[in-house]
């Protein structure tokens, strides 16, 4: 009986090779952010910008809103420009810092 590979999920490595999982967190909501932005393209700015703000506020829990103001403290490589205005604005008036 032949057995079947087990595969693993491609993990980013810090330069001593070892996994670096925040790395990779950062990319995930980015892309998560970025798509939630794509959603509200067809709205008026002020809507699009409120729009992203107020999802990210309500469905994103306290640990991911850290990690993409992290983000976001790093210069916000990869996110649009809509979101990372909606951020910058859900960041001014979050309690989590």
């Amino acid at each position: 009986m032949s057995e079947t590979p087990i595969s693993t999920p491609h993990v980013a490595l810090r330069d001593g090779g070892e996994p670096d999982s925040h790395l990779d967190a950062g990319a995930k909501l980015v892309r998560m952010a970025n798509q939630i932005g794509a959603f509200f393209d067809s709205q008026p700015e002020a809507q699009r910008v409120a729009g992203i703000a107020e999802h990210i506020a309500r469905f994103w829990d306290r640990r991911m809103r850290r990690q993409i103001y992290a983000v976001l403290d790093a210069g916000g490589a990869g996110l649009k420009p809509d979101v990372a205005e909606a951020l910058r604005g859900l960041r001014a008036r979050d309690q989590i810092g």
